[in-house]
């Protein structure tokens, strides 16, 4: 589900052109891991817990059972795109760490209030970000956060976040980050600081409904 984003979701418009250059992935060194970033494990048990807080958020903006299963069928990759975010989110934030670049909670304020007065108040933004970008309205703020240490970074590089400079920054924090994936959810491409979907047709992923699905 790799779609180009303005504004809203910044890291997303490279992503779309990943090219794999892949890291080895050593998941039966790490039980129960789905990632393992800088050292630090991204247990499977997270990686649900924060897709399900999702898919709640979904299945109570949309209570009719037949949209539901739309939502759920026109999100198949929820699981795999989470924890591609959830590491992302560690690669970005070593990025800007190297460059000294934080985020206030005056910033992070400032840009909540903004997009809420452009999309017409707080839920409709909770809303939006829920059925656009896959973000459950708890964790709305740690994603804008995000945003700004993006756009904080891209502006210290002197460039944008679609820039080679601001990639290579991400590049250079994935590989001391030493990104490995559980192959279950596919490799981390070093260069392109993004995941890879493993051309594995033997490998299932059980949904939140419980429904076996096919990977890519």
């Amino acid at each position: 589900m790799h779609r180009r984003r303005r504004t809203a979701l910044v890291l997303s418009a490279a992503i779309a052109a990943a090219v794999p250059l892949l890291t080895a992935c050593g998941s039966e060194a790490h039980p129960g891991a789905a990632a393992v970033v800088g050292g630090q494990r991204i247990t499977v048990a997270q990686l649900e817990d924060r897709v399900n807080e999702v898919r709640r958020a979904q299945q109570a903006a949309v209570p009719d059972e037949s949209q539901y299963q739309q939502v759920l069928a026109s999100t198949s990759s929820l699981t795999r795109d989470t924890l591609h975010n959830m590491v992302l989110d560690r690669v970005l934030h070593r990025a800007a760490q190297d460059e000294g670049v934080t985020v206030s909670r005056k910033e992070l304020q400032q840009m909540r209030a903004g997009l809420e007065q452009q999309a017409g108040g707080a839920k409709v933004l909770e809303t939006t970000w829920l059925q656009r970008y896959g973000v459950a309205p708890n964790r709305l703020d740690d994603n804008l956060r995000v945003q700004l240490e993006a756009q904080k970074l891209a502006q210290k590089l002197g460039t944008d976040t679609s820039a080679p400079a601001f990639w290579k920054a991400m590049s250079t924090a994935s590989a001391e980050l030493r990104v490995d994936l559980n192959p279950r959810y596919g490799t981390w491409d070093v260069e392109k600081s993004s995941r890879v979907d493993a051309k594995t047709p033997w490998v299932r992923e059980i949904t939140a409904s419980g429904t076996p699905q096919q990977t890519a």
